[in-house]
């Protein structure tokens, strides 16, 4: 076929909405119909001569190499999918029927741009995916690199952050972000978040030369509880009005589920910690212990319960109110906390009473020196807003295997010995 043959078919060729290509046996554009403008934005005169594989998208090269080779080799293809980038840098999605003719020494394709379906499949499979992920894991942290992932698959990420608004404060804060060190500084990306946030409205901003990030609010019942920060990444890519909107009709679940899984957390830390203190109460100690005991019992090992009655106390209290009290129990709390390791467990189980599990101990002699290191720290003076306050305690003492062979028993001896240190006059252990 001469190529002058193709002027006499445009008149029709240029009615279809696909794209009618034409490439040389190294992939160079010799014809491209009107639906080609349509679809990749180029008019036909920019793309003839052009090669075919500049405009693939880097990730679907190889694959449609791959393609170009059997289609070369006399398969038909008829079902093949790939993605081109437009001259405006939208990715777009393409089903190609493609075939060889070896007798006109050309490749003749048609392209159909199926960008709007398969967006339409993405935003599904998306939502669904969010709404699981509110379900199923197990912490925010874990949560907030799960919504990185799905947006990810969405649409192009390069870098990514979730930032949570506080209106009180005016604040913003980034519990999940994955943005280069050197971008973090370079760039005010707070300043644009909290812009985002506050005016509750999307933006496509850009903050350097490289790419245009774009901002989503994150809106729920409540309000705008902060926003969502992408880019791209790429220079030849940007984010389109398109784009905007496909993450603005997600961003809305994103929100739902963050707030869920925050409303679980705070049931969660109402459930086994202490509403006061921060410090796990005695539901948690009670899981901490018994795993503990597990571990024990299977290892061979040991482990030690320190039951802690605070002296004086009652005294302070009713001297100088609940509310100097209650700093007072914070500042033990405080105390107790940086004088153990974070293997083990420091529970409060109300009013001045507090059990500390001590997990993989060596000898009764250590936790002995633990415990003595305790009282000295606790009986240094308090300075609780202009009042000088001094406390004591009295510690017990229980050692597993020794002392009880379960959780009952531990605490019963602890509790037996710390009020036999009381009767020696406090500021004592047993």
């Amino acid at each position: 076929m001469k190529l002058s043959e193709f002027d006499s078919l445009s008149r029709y060729i240029d009615m279809l909405l696909d794209a009618i290509c034409v490439v040389d046996k190294d992939g160079h554009f010799l014809y491209v119909s009107a639906g080609g403008e349509r679809i990749f934005g180029y008019k036909a005169e920019e793309m003839i001569g052009r090669q075919m594989l500049e405009m693939v998208h880097p990730d679907d090269r190889e694959r449609t190499l791959q393609t170009v080779a059997e289609i070369m080799s006399g398969v038909a293809k008829i079902d093949f999918e790939n993605r081109y980038i437009r001259k405006d840098g939208q990715i777009i999605d393409l089903l190609w029927s493609a075939r060889w003719s070896e007798t006109d020494n050309m490749r003749v394709a048609v392209a159909r741009d199926i960008t709007s379906h398969k967006r339409s499949e993405a935003l599904q499979k998306a939502l669904f995916n969010i709404s699981e992920a509110a379900h199923t894991q197990a912490s925010l942290p874990a949560l907030y690199k799960r919504l990185h992932q799905i947006i990810a698959e969405l649409m192009p990420v390069g870098q990514f952050a979730i930032a949570l608004y506080h209106p009180d404060s005016e604040a913003v804060t980034f519990p999940y972000q994955k943005i280069e060190t050197d971008k973090l500084h370079q760039l005010d990306i707070k300043a644009f978040c909290s812009e985002v946030s506050k005016r509750g409205v999307s933006q496509i901003k850009q903050l350097d030369e490289s790419c245009a990030w774009l901002g989503i609010p994150l809106k729920s019942q409540n309000g705008v509880i902060g926003s969502l920060m992408v880019t791209t990444d790429a220079p030849r890519q940007h984010y389109s009005l398109s784009d905007q909107a496909l993450l603005e009709f997600v961003s809305a679940q994103v929100a739902s589920a963050i707030e869920r899984k925050q409303m679980l957390e705070r049931l969660h830390q109402l459930a086994m910690y202490d509403v006061l203190t921060g410090l796990p109460n005695r539901q948690l100690f009670d899981d901490r212990i018994h795993q503990a005991l597990n571990r024990a019992k299977r290892y061979d090992t040991q482990l030690a319960l320190l039951y802690l009655d605070l002296d004086k106390f009652k005294a302070a209290n009713d001297t100088h109110g609940h509310e100097v009290g209650d700093k007072l129990l914070l500042e033990v709390a405080r105390r107790l906390t940086v004088c153990f390791r974070e293997s083990d467990t420091v529970a409060r189980f109300g009013g001045d009473e507090f059990v500390i599990l001590l997990d993989a101990v060596t000898s009764r002699e250590a936790v002995t020196s633990v415990a003595a290191k305790v009282l000295d720290e606790l009986a240094k003076p308090y300075n609780i807003e202009t009042h000088h306050i001094e406390l004591a305690a009295s510690i017990g003492i229980a050692v597993y295997p020794f002392n009880g062979q379960d959780e009952t028993s531990l605490l019963r001896h602890a509790d037996a010995a710390m009020y036999q240190a009381k009767r020696s006059g406090g500021n004592h252990l047993a």
